[in-house]
């Protein structure tokens, strides 16, 4: 199923908390819409009646792919768009956390960019606690469990692996304090985006 009605999804992978939502709020503006990947994990959960968490969130994702293969929770957000009444228009896709999904992805849609996005460690850490949301880490030390499987599981190849999604991008956003400097990047790649779809 190549997704032609839409002219471009654009994928989101990263660190935890290295600041997506900078990325995406900007390219909202400029007229995409906006898929949280996470709700399909977090309706799923729901329906099994598990508690959300992220540890939970990860542990779904990897069985999701090792079932159904590495493009499986990509191929579920797809289902969920009503390409009737979004014809012709832009995606965000944000959270993809194995290099398979940016594969999927890459052969579904017509136009596909990936846009990885960091930050340094102490920062997303800081970004987290401030933030406040019910799932995630509240130590250091859960911080660091939870950001080094996420970033790469080794062991598991159904697994988090953002560090091989990272690997892949088309465009790196170094998102640090100096929100300037980020908003710099952020427009660079935008001219970069731009001109794809204009060829």
């Amino acid at each position: 199923m190549t997704v032609h009605c839409i002219k471009m999804i654009i994928g989101f992978t990263g660190r935890i908390a290295a600041g997506k939502e900078t990325v995406k709020s900007f390219l909202v503006q400029k007229g995409f819409r906006y898929v949280e990947t996470s709700q399909v994990l977090k309706d799923e959960l729901s329906r099994r009646g598990m508690e959300i968490t992220r540890e939970n969130m990860q542990d779904l994702g990897d069985e999701l792919r090792a079932r159904d293969g590495l493009g499986a929770l990509m191929k579920l957000v797809l289902e969920r768009i009503d390409y009737e009444n979004n014809k012709n228009k832009h995606f965000i896709l944000d959270s993809l956390r194995n290099a398979g999904e940016a594969d999927y992805l890459r052969k579904q849609a017509n136009s596909f960019i990936l846009i990885a996005v960091d930050a340094p460690q102490r920062l997303r850490f800081e970004r987290i606690l401030s933030r406040g949301k019910p799932h995630d880490p509240k130590t250091w030390e859960e911080f660091l469990l939870v950001d080094n499987r996420d970033y790469c599981d080794e062991n598991n190849p159904h697994g988090q692996q953002v560090k091989y999604c990272m690997e892949r991008a088309d465009f790196m956003v170094i998102n640090d304090d100096d929100k300037q400097k980020a908003m710099k990047q952020i427009e660079r790649i935008w001219k970069e985006i731009e001109k794809r779809e204009n060829n």
